[in-house]
Formats: structure tokens, sequence, C-alpha cells
């Protein structure tokens, strides 16, 4: 079975926006119909699609792009803020899950179990991608947890994280929160407005950012 549709997946790999193995194998195992609740064979489109009280499952190429800035690797553990559908979640419990390592600098962590952490502040929305991530036995097996929540606070409970993605947008600024729980070294990436940002943890308080604009966004939902 075939993540996003295969020619839509050798499309955005002709195009650059599919480049790490691992990414690529977790959308072609990943079915993005699993994560719809209208249309199954709208899967295949290259554009958002509704899933209901104002969100949406985000373009196969936005998410392509955020998930090759971020590069979840085995062994990471990543905390998903938005999560809606979970099938960004899904695609991050198969990277983290997998145990061949893709680089010697983790072999260290070979034997280092990956998690995701999905947080969503719509109840509905929670049980739906908790729902559909589950299809792949990865809640069952600890490889990936939903937690209905602020995501703008981020999950300091499990705090530090590897990696974390937020898939919708904040206004504004990136919250501090956010900033404080991720490792040195971790990888930050978020939209702030129509632009997606990357931010790489150098030293406490110290971030290298890069701004990739053109991009649109349901916005971050936050105050819960």
């Amino acid at each position: 079975m075939e993540g996003s549709g295969g020619m839509l997946i050798d499309e955005l790999i002709q195009e650059g926006y599919l480049k790490t193995t691992l990414i690529i194998e977790a959308f072609r195992k990943i079915n993005r119909a699993d994560f719809l609740s209208g249309e199954k064979d709208e899967a295949e489109l290259n554009i958002p699609l509704p899933i209901g009280f104002g969100q949406t499952i985000s373009q196969p190429l936005t998410v392509a792009f955020m998930l090759e800035l971020l590069q979840p690797e085995p062994g990471d553990k990543i905390l998903d803020i938005g999560s809606g559908s979970g099938w960004t979640s899904a695609l991050l419990a198969y990277t983290v899950s997998q145990k061949e390592l893709k680089s010697k600098i983790k072999e260290q962590r070979a034997n280092i179990s990956g998690k995701v952490y999905a947080i969503e502040t719509i109840p509905e929305l929670k049980e739906f991608g908790e729902k559909n991530v589950a299809k792949y036995n990865f809640i069952k097996k600890g490889i990936a947890e939903f937690i209905c929540a602020d995501g703008s606070k981020g999950y300091s409970k499990e705090a530090p994280f590897d990696k974390i993605l937020c898939s919708a947008a904040v206004q504004k600024k990136i919250p501090e929160a956010w900033k404080e729980q991720l490792n040195l070294g971790g990888r930050l990436v978020t939209p702030i407005g129509s632009s997606i940002w990357l931010l790489v943890k150098k030293s406490e308080g110290e971030f290298e950012e890069r701004e990739h604009p053109g991009f649109a966004f349901v916005p971050l939902i936050e105050g819960k």
C-alpha cells in the first residue's frame, strides 16, 4: 500500500520536495486516505483538504517540505503540535520507529525507541487523529501518544524534545515554551504567518533561523 499516491510521491521527488530516503519511505507506507473524513479518492490530490472544525489535512507538498526541514530520524522524541487528522503524526511515528540508522552520528541511539507526542486542542480532532494513527498500531506499540491540550505551551511533562513540528500558523512569534523544550542541536519547524521557519538550537537562547515564504496555513489555536 502506498501513501499519498505513487504518482504524487514520484512528482514530489522529481520536483525536489521529497529528498530523504526515510521520509520517502514514510510517504509510501502511510496512506493519506486513512486520515480523511471525506472522499478517499481526493487523497492523491496535492491540495489541503477539510477535516472539520475549520481545520485541514495539509497539502502533501507542504508536509514533504516541512519534514525535510525537520529531518526526523530513528530514535527521535518528537512533539507534533496541531496534529489534526494524525497524518503528520503517523509519518513521524514511522520515521522514529525504524531500526536502520541512516547516519553513523546516531549509532549510539540504536537501541533507543523513538516516540511522537501529538498535541491537538480540539477534543474531537484529537480523537479523530488518534483513531487514524491507531490503524498503524503506533499507539498500541507506544510509538505515538495523543494529548488534548493547548499546543502553544508545548508539553513540558515529556520535554526536552529532539524535534518539534507545528502544522498551524503562529501569528506573531514562536512561543518561548517551544524553544525551551527543545534539546541542544534540536530542530523546530513551524509556520509564522505565511512563511515556514526552521530553528536549530545552537545553545540555550541561541538559534540558527531560516525563513521559507510563500505558504498558507490555518492559524494555531491558543489559550485553551
